[in-house]
């Protein structure tokens, strides 16, 4: 066939746009080939951004569509392949604009910040209180603390600190977190979105370019922890992370039941393989203080989710990563807590002599008396040859 028929090929795939990033395919460089043959047979190869992405039956219908349309086609084999890491690192620096990014502070060896990642093997297990507690009781012991909402789909951490409706404020170029009284800084996608009610449906370099820009758009300043509420499981985020600040540190946050703590293993697994260091769990809902027995001065507990899932992970991880991995804390089941989250008034500030109070006081005490420094991080340096 000739070379007019390919050029119209070309500018029939121009026609169709990324149904998330809004921009023609061609243009993103997500078409890898294109061939005919002398029966008009189009073999096209088009680069979706990640694997497994949840739109690619439409991209498929729309270049199937375009390009059968064009004259001299007869038919349209359509083969969908993935980005490798260069090319989207290609389509990150394009749609920025060509401009340089800012780099990310928490990311240079030097950087003085701790920084906790909160994981968890799946959802519904308190993961979002549990930082939100945490992040307040390490306020209270005098640690300027800051707070990314990386849960991008599942945001929670705006409501729970009773910020579900403010907005952060933008100098320049730069974005302000939002204080909280209590003095926690916070940022998270559900303070950026136009609406409260608007979904977020975004795909791998969305979700790593919003993560970037917590990060590294943010002005957070100097601060003594930074932490994270990561989305449940060990998807793109959990990987962006692990690329971004290899020196974060995870809190495995389970449940007790077994079938909680078996996945609350692979989360921890995944921060391993992104040479992130694991330094504890947290059982939460770990158990329900009788309430009869505790107005009679006795001390009974109601293993409402079993128990032994905390311990089970704890010890699981050690054994495998060769390194001590506690459990930090047992907190247990408590109104107070749900009712604090609810509305927006955390339970280590309204609460805070209830027992999930004084647990999450006392998973923040040995955070904190972990101290600020570079000892023991990492330098972000990989050894390559001997000499």
């Amino acid at each position: 066939m000739t070379s007019p028929v390919l050029d119209r090929i070309q500018a029939a795939l121009a026609t169709v746009n990324d149904p998330e990033i809004k921009r023609p395919i061609t243009e993103l460089g997500m078409v890898d080939s294109v061939t005919i043959d002398d029966t008009g047979m189009v073999a096209i190869t088009v680069l979706l951004t990640v694997a497994g992405c949840p739109l690619k039956e439409t991209i498929t219908r729309d270049v199937t569509n375009a390009v059968s349309g064009v004259p001299g086609v007869t038919a349209v084999d359509l083969e969908l392949g993935v980005m490798t890491a260069e090319q989207r690192a290609g389509l990150r620096t394009q749609l920025a604009g060509g401009q340089t990014e800012r780099d990310i502070p928490f990311g240079k060896p030097e950087s003085l910040t701790k920084v906790y990642a909160i994981a968890s093997g799946k959802g519904g297990v308190g993961k979002s209180s549990v930082t939100v507690n945490l992040a307040l009781a390490l306020a209270a012991q005098g640690m300027r603390v800051g707070v990314v909402d990386a849960d991008i789909y599942g945001h929670s951490i705006p409501a729970m600190f009773g910020l579900a409706d403010t907005r952060p404020t933008q100098v320049d170029d730069l974005i302000m977190p939002v204080p909280t009284p209590s003095g926690v800084s916070v940022i998270s996608i559900g303070m950026l979105k136009p609406r409260r009610d608007q979904v977020v449906a975004w795909r791998g370099p969305m979700l790593d370019r919003a993560l970037r820009q917590m990060l590294a758009d943010v002005y957070w300043g100097d601060i003594d922890a930074l932490l994270l509420d990561l989305p449940p499981g060990t998807g793109d985020v959990a990987i962006s992370l692990g690329q971004y600040l290899p020196s974060a540190e995870v809190i495995v946050v389970t449940t007790p039941q077994e079938a909680a703590a078996e996945v609350a293993e692979r989360a921890g697994t995944m921060a391993s393989m992104m040479h992130q260091r694991v330094i504890g769990v947290v059982e939460n809902m770990s158990y329900l203080a009788c309430p009869h027995c505790t107005s009679e001065g006795r001390d009974h507990r109601i293993e409402v989710f079993g128990s032994g899932g905390g311990a089970q992970v704890a010890s699981t991880l050690s054994a495998r990563f060769g390194y001590d991995v506690p459990v930090m804390a047992q907190i247990p089941l408590d109104i107070s807590l749900r009712e604090g989250g609810d509305s927006g008034k955390p339970v280590v500030e309204s609460d805070p002599t209830s027992p999930a109070a004084q647990a999450l006081q006392g998973l923040a005490s040995t955070i904190s008396g972990r101290g600020r420094g570079l000892a023991g991080m990492q330098l972000g340096l990989t050894p390559t040859s001997k000499f």
